[in-house]
């Protein structure tokens, strides 16, 4: 359970950043060289590979080799267990407010003056 933990930490922190995640976002529509997902930004190449470098140690992209070229792809299963991990918090709370839900309207129910009482 400790090596999942700090698996998350590492994942959530590399996505702490901005430009990380507009990274990831750029990748979402398929895989781009280090070229490509430098050009938004008004920021080196070098920088922007060193943010490829911390998104590769989440786990969160890979790179491939194409000739010349090295790719950079987003991780989809990655991304897919960190939304898992959100969930069952997300579900959970769901939950939670179904049940407050709930409770507010039957007590409404029993405080609302009936048609007849207000005359």
């Amino acid at each position: 359970m400790a090596d999942d933990d700090a698996a998350l930490d590492v994942a959530f922190l590399a996505l702490a950043d901005p430009v990380r995640r507009r990274i990831i976002a750029r990748l979402s529509r398929g895989p781009a060289t280090v070229n490509d997902l430098a050009e938004p930004f008004e920021i080196s190449k070098q920088a922007v590979s060193k943010h490829i470098q911390v998104l590769e140690q989440a786990n969160l992209v890979t790179r491939s080799r194409d000739a010349q070229r090295r790719p950079v792809h987003l991780n989809p299963a990655r991304l897919e267990a960190l939304t898992a991990w959100i969930d069952q918090y997300r579900l959970v709370r769901e939950g939670q407010f179904r049940s407050l839900d709930a409770v507010l309207e039957s007590s409404a129910g029993q405080t609302a003056p009936k048609a007849k009482d207000r005359k």
